[in-house]
C-alpha cells in the first residue's frame, strides 16, 4: 500500500536554556497544537511540557539512538500527525540536529526549524552585561574544548583565547581543569569568569570567580553537567564606572537607528 505524503512538516523547535517563559511564542504555539511531541527529556524540564495538549502524544527520547528518534517522527508525520521536535536551547548550536536532517531529508520528509533562545543570551541577562562592550570587546566566541566530539585543530581553545573576546565555552564542565590552563594561556588570571549551572531550570547557580579559580570551583561545588561559563573582559568592566559609552546614543552624531 503507497503511503500518503505528509501534510505538515515536522518541526524542530528550540526550547530555550529551561525557563518555559523564555520558549518563542511561534515555539509555544506549535507545542499546544501538536499531536506529538518528542523531546529531548534529558534536557529539557518537564515544566516545558505544560504548553502541550492534554491528549497530545509526549515522547521522551533521552534513552533512544538517532535511528529510533527518526523512525518515530516519520511514522507520526506519515499518520498525519503534527509532529514537534524539541530541542534545547537553539538547535543551531550543539543541538545534534544535522543528522537528524540528514535522515529526514533521505526520507522525503519536510521539516522547519524554529529559532530558540541560547544558554549564552541568558547569562548575560542574569549577569546583566553586554558582552560587546565599545573600546573593550566586539566579539563573541561561542565554542567547545575538545572530548569525546573532538574539535577541529585549527578551533582549539588556546588559540581561540588569543582573541581575549568574549568566550562561551559549551559542554566543557568534565574538561575544566584543561580549560582552564588553556584560558590562562592568554586571558589575564583575574578575568572574571561565570560559571552558569542549568540555566533557566529551578535549581539554577551562577558563580562568578576569577580565572584563576575557575577549575576547583566547578568541582568543589560539583557543577560538571549542563554548565556554561562565560569568559570575558566585559564582566571586570561591568563593575566600573568609567565605562566607553557606544556611539549610538551619542549627541554629537546624527544616527538613523536608535
Amino acid at each position: 500500500m503507497k503511503l500518503m505524503n505528509p501534510t505538515n512538516p515536522i518541526y524542530i523547535i528550540g526550547a530555550g536554556p529551561g525557563d518555559p517563559d523564555l520558549i518563542t511564542v511561534k515555539g509555544r504555539q506549535l507545542l499546544e497544537k501538536a499531536d506529538v511531541v518528542v523531546y529531548a527529556n534529558s534536557l529539557i524540564p518537564d515544566s516545558m511540557l505544560q504548553y502541550c495538549r492534554a491528549d497530545a502524544e509526549i515522547i521522551p527520547t533521552a534513552s533512544q539512538s538517532l535511528e529510533e528518534i527518526v523512525a518515530i517522527m516519520i511514522e507520526k508525520v506519515r499518520s498525519q500527525k503534527l509532529v514537534v521536535r524539541l530541542h534545547d536551547g537553539d538547535p543551531a548550536l550543539y543541538g545534534a540536529i544535522q543528522e537528524q536532517m540528514t535522515a529526514l531529508i533521505a526520507a522525503n520528509i519536510p521539516f522547519e526549524i524554529i529559532p530558540g533562545v541560547s544558554a549564552f543570551q541568558l547569562a548575560a541577562a542574569r549577569l546583566q552585561t553586554e558582552l560587546t562592550v565599545p573600546q573593550l570587546v566586539q566579539t563573541i566566541i561561542l565554542t567547545r574544548i575538545s572530548g569525546r566530539t573532538q574539535v577541529p585543530e585549527r578551533e582549539e581553545l588556546s588559540s581561540l583565547a588569543a582573541h581575549q573576546a568574549s568566550l562561551c565555552l559549551y559542554l566543557s564542565a568534565h574538561h575544566v581543569e584543561n580549560a582552564q590552563a588553556k584560558l590562562m594561556e592568554h586571558y589575564p588570571s583575574d578575568t572574571t569568569v561565570a560559571i552558569c549551572y542549568r540555566l533557566g531550570w529551578e535549581d539554577e547557580q551562577i558563580i562568578t570567580v576569577p580565572l584563576a579559580n575557575m577549575a576547583f570551583t566547578t568541582i568543589a561545588e560539583n557543577l560538571t553537567r549542563t554548565t556554561l561559563f562565560v569568559i570575558s573582559p566585559a564582566l571586570n568592566h561591568n563593575q566600573k564606572s568609567n565605562q566607553e559609552r557606544s556611539q549610538l546614543y551619542s549627541s554629537h552624531y546624527s544616527r538613523l537607528f536608535r
